[in-house]
């Protein structure tokens, strides 16, 4: 009797080593996996996630964070932007209507330059604003049909092909480890009033004007953005100023680094602003710097749009700013575009 015992022991002991290596590879598995789903969440073309994160991961942890991610949790403002949402969809925001360019009548506004370019140079960052006085000439417009396999197409060429003056990069786009083909927004495209990418029932952070010529920043869903009555829009973040309301974007993951923003002032004007970085002579800027940059000239509404390697101006057919990239301007699927002035 005494050799089935120790057949019995032994299976025990076999039976323990196995679980124990299950147990270990599965550990090794999980962890293997959050922290490829903590560097999805953190990408630099997901700045929105990698704040939202950030924020989760300090309260929560980091499993418990992710957790929050994928189920819709995470918050990423201190304003309330479905409170916001609501005011516009019900016709009634925090502030007067923008006045439409026909209205614009004192002398002051009249003798501004329907097109102006101011060059900015802030000690550590440069770059260049646009102001269109009339917003109706500021629109997007894409490489052509998104997100299937034909790639994206450099700013220069979209402003070409749409016979635009200005231009400027706008929504993100799908970029796994800098190999993407910019052909495949990673949000909602509306351009020139047509439906270009998204879907209704998905939430994005939208930044987009409206058939009266309003420029509205905020998250809403596909559904939403059609209830707005978006005619141009694009998706990127954060949203820097909202109905006239700084957004805190204190503690988020910024850093110093090239970017593009839209923004709206309360007569109508469209200040369209490109800073330069990553270079000696332009490192960058924060969200903070260019919020204090579009509320100093006059902003009531303004979003961030796609950066770093992306970032880029055309005037006159020509790149004004440098790209951080040494291959110069990306190929991107959208981009806000000027049109010629009005005779």
């Amino acid at each position: 009797m005494a050799k089935p015992r120790r057949q019995s022991s032994n299976s025990y002991v076999t039976l323990g080593i196995r679980v124990l290596i299950l147990l270990i590879i599965s550990l090794l598995l999980f962890n293997s996996a959050r922290r490829k789903l903590e560097n999805l969440v953190t990408e630099e073309q997901f700045p929105t996630a990698a704040e939202q994160y950030t924020q989760l991961k300090e309260e929560k942890g980091s499993i418990r964070a992710l957790y929050a991610m994928f189920r819709g949790e995470g918050e990423s403002a201190d304003i309330k932007p479905a409170s916001m949402l609501e005011k516009r969809l019900s016709g009634k925001p925090d502030i007067a209507q923008v006045r439409l360019q026909a209205e614009v009548n004192t002398t002051e506004e009249a003798e501004q330059p329907a097109t102006e370019m101011i060059d900015i140079n802030r000690g550590l960052f440069r770059g260049k604003m646009l102001r269109i006085q009339d917003p109706s000439r500021v629109y997007i417009g894409v490489s052509g049909v998104l997100g299937g396999e034909a790639p994206g197409k450099k700013i220069e060429e979209i402003a070409k092909s749409y016979g635009a003056v200005a231009a400027i990069n706008a929504g993100g786009f799908d970029d796994p480890n800098g190999t993407g083909n910019g052909g495949t927004p990673n949000g909602l495209v509306i351009s020139q009033g047509e439906w270009a990418f998204g879907y209704d029932w998905m939430t994005y952070e939208v930044i987009g004007f409206d058939k009266k010529n309003q420029l509205h920043c905020g998250y809403m869903t596909g559904k939403q953005a059609k209830e707005l009555d978006l005619r141009d829009a694009a998706s990127f973040g954060p949203i820097l100023i909202a109905d006239g309301v700084k957004v805190n974007n204190s503690g988020k993951w910024s850093g110093y680094s090239p970017r593009t923003v839209i923004g709206q002032t309360d007569d109508g004007t469209v200040l369209l602003l490109l800073v330069e970085g990553r270079q000696i002579s332009s490192l960058g800027a924060t969200y903070d710097d260019v919020t204090e940059l579009m509320l100093e000239y006059g902003a009531v509404n303004a979003g961030n749009m796609d950066g770093g390697a992306s970032s880029a101006m055309i005037y006159n057919g020509e790149q004004v700013t440098i790209s951080s990239s040494l291959n110069g301007s990306r190929a991107v699927p959208s981009c806000w575009l000027v049109a010629p002035e009005k005779e």
